[in-house]
């Protein structure tokens, strides 16, 4: 059952009457208080919190009792072994279903953050954390008490198998911003420079920033921003890895897409019908897939110029919500999406068809990220509802639904890094969850 779903047993228990409530403890009904502003009121919205609240607690109590069961039926580490040395399965089938093992046997444990400066860790709550693409790295916004945001960076070098410690730094000269949206850009060197989406105040700004920012050394030493611009209201962000488009990166606005190259300053603007909330870049060729607010997916070819109208969309694919995330997969044949409906979808480019549906993600209005790593067949993804699931890429089944270890709310939907190698190529494997002002790892050997 999954968590985010209203119970059913109430129900099958006692038929629902109008403005009333039926608590299946006491076996009687009580009448719900109309609005919100009475001393403790009874109403939908407390019942709904209260029962979701129960069902995360008892999930939790489960996990540290380690009661998880896996999701196939006799799935266990002897049984795959005895399959694979008998020819039963394949190398492939083999190592996807003991990465679904693993995952069923994760366990929390929370990081201790350390920094320089002793007010940066621990004292404001966690809104977005973005990898590097070693994921050496984990860039951090955090929200502040007067309204804007606060940037850092978080070394996972020393998130060891008997220390679980991180190095945090903070960076104190752009702290203004709110933020929409962040990727890595690759300038210099690989994951040298962050692209920063948000609200100055109005209009919006699109900002550059080298990672030196956020080091130890000298401040006297340090960048400035290689650019930054005003723009309308800025939803999201995509850097282009492939050579036919170097240096450039692309913005999702409202009804527009622009994309700038930071060496010459050269600007393209693209105009679209809807909000443009999700992009990313193919690297096989300078394609950009966008999707937006009115629910259509398309594709841009950044090479071509100009165009009046909106002839220039390539590959069209539409879900019946505004899509908040795409992710192209490795090959660049299919393309992982999700909406504001809670829907995800994989997408054959070539055929323009939806081949397969991840059932259980909760989402009805926040932009919310997919995590998908192919080389363990995962699918990972936080819904509103503040559960992190997982699924097999393979066959679209929900492997398991992981509670907040804080109670769910709007401002503390976690954010979540998912990778068999954190810290580096000799990292450790495993899901990084940030949530309020806590950073848990849960392991994954």
């Amino acid at each position: 059952e999954d968590p985010s779903s209203s119970s059913s047993t109430q129900n099958s228990v006692a038929p629902e009457l109008p403005g009333f409530y039926y608590d299946p403890e006491k076996n009687r009904y009580f009448r719900l208080l109309p609005g919100h502003n009475n001393h403790n009121p009874l109403t939908k919205d407390s019942i709904q919190h209260r029962a979701m609240e129960c069902k995360r607690l008892r999930l939790l109590e489960e996990e540290e009792k380690q009661n998880q069961k896996t999701t196939r039926a006799g799935l266990n580490s002897p049984v795959l072994l005895q399959k694979r040395q008998l020819g039963l399965l394949s190398s492939t089938s083999y190592c996807r279903l003991v990465h679904e093992l693993k995952v069923n046997c994760m366990q929390r444990r929370k990081i201790e953050i350390h920094s320089p400066d002793s007010s940066v860790a621990g004292t404001n709550n966690f809104k977005i954390i973005v990898a590097d693409v070693a994921c050496e790295r984990i860039f951090t916004v955090n929200d502040v008490e007067h309204g804007g945001c606060k940037y850092g960076i978080i070394n996972l070098s020393g998130l060891g198998k008997e220390s679980l410690t991180v190095e945090m730094y903070d960076n104190l000269y752009f702290t203004n911003r709110k933020v929409n949206s962040v990727c890595w850009a690759s300038l210099t060197h690989p994951d040298s420079h962050l692209c920063l989406m948000g609200i100055a105040e109005t209009p919006g700004c699109a900002s550059l920033l080298p990672a030196s920012l956020f080091s130890s050394t000298n401040p006297g030493d340090r960048p400035g921003m290689l650019c930054s611009f005003k723009i309308s209201t800025a939803w999201s962000c995509a850097w282009c890895l492939n050579p036919q488009a170097d240096n450039c990166f692309s913005t999702g606005l409202t009804r527009r897409v622009l994309v700038t190259n930071v060496v010459t300053g050269h600007r393209q603007t693209f105009g679209t019908s809807s909000d443009v909330l999700a992009q990313q870049f193919a690297t096989q060729t300078p394609v950009l897939f966008n999707g937006c607010r009115s629910g259509e997916i398309f594709s841009i070819d950044v090479r071509q110029r100009n165009r009046k109208g909106q002839s220039w969309k390539a590959t069209r694919l539409f879900h019946g919500s505004a899509v908040t995330s795409v992710h192209l997969m490795e090959a660049e044949h299919y393309l992982m999406a999700a909406d504001m409906a809670g829907k995800i979808k994989l997408w054959d480019l070539r055929t323009t068809k939806c081949v397969k549906q991840y059932k259980g993600h909760h989402n009805e209005y926040a932009l919310l990220p997919l995590h998908v790593n192919e080389e363990e067949g995962l699918l990972v993804a936080v819904g509103q509802d503040c559960y992190t699931r997982i699924w097999s890429l393979q066959d679209a089944r929900l492997l398991r639904t992981i509670p907040s270890p804080h109670p769910s709310s709007k401002d503390a939907i976690p954010s979540v890094v998912f990778s068999s190698r954190l810290g580096g190529s000799r990292g450790v494997p495993g899901l990084l969850m940030a949530v309020k002002q806590d950073l848990y790892h849960f392991s994954y050997n």
